[in-house]
């Protein structure tokens, strides 16, 4: 292994879509890590919903072995990040285990969003930040306008910027060179005990649980006896290794190494990601930093729609909760959709790729509630409770304030598109900060809103006024007192849980339309009149009625007096009275997952 100055830890940062794998794929090439034969697009990118959409979920880490000009061998640990907010703490964790960031701008589209998020994410971090402008051979490429907002918005010197294009190998030798000489060797190195990062894991069901660890002092060998810092826990080294990109075994993990450890546990809910590694002979005293524990901000039930499929749904979440951390769930039932689960994610996107896994790893038909947010109710009495289901809210007369979580989002787009956006944000209840002109067609807005006003449609609208050049970057903020109601959907009088929201007061009679004239095309009709009432407290506030199924009673009758089919439709209508009093409408479950599939 070269010795610790010959070695370089990095990782490639930037907003979706802006050539962060296929780069990783042109350094896997130059290197010679993967054979040419092996080589194929988005190497590291094992998913196929990955592939599909052409995006990064999970954090992808590969050593490199390097050989200079004059034959000195280097070891460069690259470690591919994802770029949706939703995976930004996936980001922060990487960034934590390196010293140095590839910051990729695509010359079309220069900087975005998620581009500025993750360059200050890096900056807290006290990173060197070296900016590659990509995708120069496109037709619509400006590399004069992107070195300008380097500096404008990044305060970033545009003669550092590399010119390159990562699809043809344009600049690859020059972002290498960058690597070696402007990044600085592995810091920390000479502290007294052993140190290691954990910034992944994952569950192999042969070995169990494997970390990804960044070792920053000591080293990591098989059979050494080590403390996970969080809570003490302490567990036996089985193998540790290097990845090429493939797991590869090896004796020893030394200061500088980025690789794998496989441990004796066997829950990867019992390894915390952002905790540090320490020997049980001599612990370190302090931790690294980046440790957080990461909290679920949006709150949807997941159901089997063949209920007896419940045990299945269990098992296959129990392994996605594995390999993913940040998703959480626990069970609960519902009256309408039978036995499923609560299950908490770090966002939108982030609840549409587990649930896409798990329709497709493990061949499951599933439907998912409404998505929600964590509320905080202040009761009369002064306790506090958290609230993630709607039908948890307790009665409106027991409670004093409602809080929701806030947004800070960070807006950049076309200055053509102002006006709309602006009306926007007012309609989803945010308030404008401030606007910045980045240059002479862009435009960035600073707003506030609340989360549970962005879950659904927001980044949809955004994207379709801006005709797709606007991008969205946020950060929770915290929570603010609104005039929050529980809207409640009643069927012939009767509540449906699996219906309820907690509704903004503006917002309830709106809503409850929308969702009556749904269900009033939705329900089947029965023998009598079916209201469908959208109420908030005791007030209805919407109502639609399905017209009943009428039985042709008179078609005996044929010719004759008038007065016979009169008699017999009389005895129908009181046959449907007494029926209204006593009659129960059942909502069968394709009612249910039509309504759910077409409000969310």
């Amino acid at each position: 292994m070269p010795e610790l100055s010959k070695i370089r830890n990095f990782c490639i940062i930037a907003h979706i879509d802006h050539g962060k794998t296929t780069l990783s794929d042109r350094l896997l090439e130059v290197t010679h890590t993967v054979q040419t034969r092996d080589m194929k697009e988005q190497l590291l990118d094992s998913m196929d919903l990955e592939r599909e959409r052409g995006i990064t979920i999970k954090s992808h880490p590969v050593t490199l072995a390097y050989f200079d000009p004059d034959g000195t061998e280097w070891r460069l640990n690259l470690i591919d990040t994802p770029g949706h907010v939703d995976f930004s703490y996936e980001v922060s964790r990487s960034l934590a285990a390196c010293e140095g960031a590839l910051l990729l701008v695509d010359a079309a589209q220069g900087i975005e969003a998620q581009t500025v998020a993750n360059c200050q994410l890096a900056i807290r971090q006290d990173m060197v930040i070296i900016p590659v402008i990509n995708k120069i051979d496109l037709p619509g490429a400006d590399v004069e306008k992107v070195k300008h907002q380097l500096e404008e918005i990044l305060a970033i010197p545009a003669d550092e910027a590399i010119l390159a294009s990562a699809k043809v190998g344009k600049g690859i030798p020059e972002i290498l060179d960058a690597v070696l000489t402007r990044m600085p060797a592995p810091r920390w190195a000479d502290y007294p005990a052993t140190r290691a990062l954990i910034f992944d894991c994952i569950y192999d069901s042969y070995k169990g649980v494997i970390c990804y660890v960044r070792v920053f002092s000591g080293s990591v060998k098989r059979g050494d006896s080590i403390l996970l810092m969080s809570d003490g826990t302490k567990t036996e080294v089985k193998e540790v290794g290097i990845f090429s990109p493939k797991m590869r075994p090896c004796a020893t993990l030394d200061p500088g190494s980025v690789g794998y450890v496989v441990t004796s546990i066997k829950e990867v809910a019992d390894i915390r990601l952002g905790d540090t590694i320490t020997a049980t002979g001599a612990p370190a005293e302090e931790m690294l930093p980046g440790y957080k524990e990461v909290q679920p901000m949006v709150f949807s039930g997941l159901y089997p729609i063949d209920t007896s499929d419940y045990e299945k749904l269990k098992v296959s979440m129990g392994k996605l909760r594995l390999n993913d951390a940040a998703f959480v769930y626990q069970p609960e039932s519902s009256v309408a959709l039978g036995f499923g689960f609560r299950c908490g994610f770090l966002g939108l996107l982030h609840m549409e790729i587990v649930t896409e896994r798990i329709r497709r790893e493990y061949d499951l038909d599933i439907i998912s509630t409404y998505p929600s947010v964590v509320y905080r109710v202040t009761k009369s009495d002064g306790d506090l409770v958290q609230v993630q289901n709607p039908v948890h809210l307790p009665d409106p007369s027991e409670i004093d304030h409602i809080e929701e979580p806030t947004i800070r989002a960070t807006i950049h787009l076309p200055n053509d598109s102002i006006g709309d956006i602006l009306a926007l944000v007012m309609e989803k209840r945010g308030i404008i900060d401030h606007t910045e002109t980045i240059d002479g067609t862009r435009v960035m807005l600073v707003a506030n809103l609340p989360l549970n006003e962005i879950l659904v449609d927001f980044n949809d609208r955004l994207k379709s006024i801006t005709k797709g050049y606007g991008s969205m970057d946020y950060e929770i903020t915290g929570y603010q007192t609104a005039k929050l109601v529980k809207l409640d959907i009643l069927v012939n009088g009767e509540p449906v849980d699996a219906f309820s929201s907690i509704v903004h007061t503006d917002k309830a009679e709106g809503k409850g339309r929308m969702l009556c004239s749904k269900l009033r095309d939705i329900l089947p009709r029965q023998l009598f009149k079916v209201a469908i009432q959208a109420a908030v407290g005791g007030k209805v506030v919407a109502r639609e009625t399905v017209g009943a199924l009428r039985k042709d009673v008179t078609a005996k009758c044929y010719g004759g007096d008038i007065t016979r089919k009169r008699k017999l439709l009389e005895k129908q209508k009181e046959g449907k009275k007494r029926m209204k009093q006593v009659g129960k409408v059942s909502i069968p479950q394709e009612a249910f997952v039509d309504i759910l599939k077409s409000t969310s």
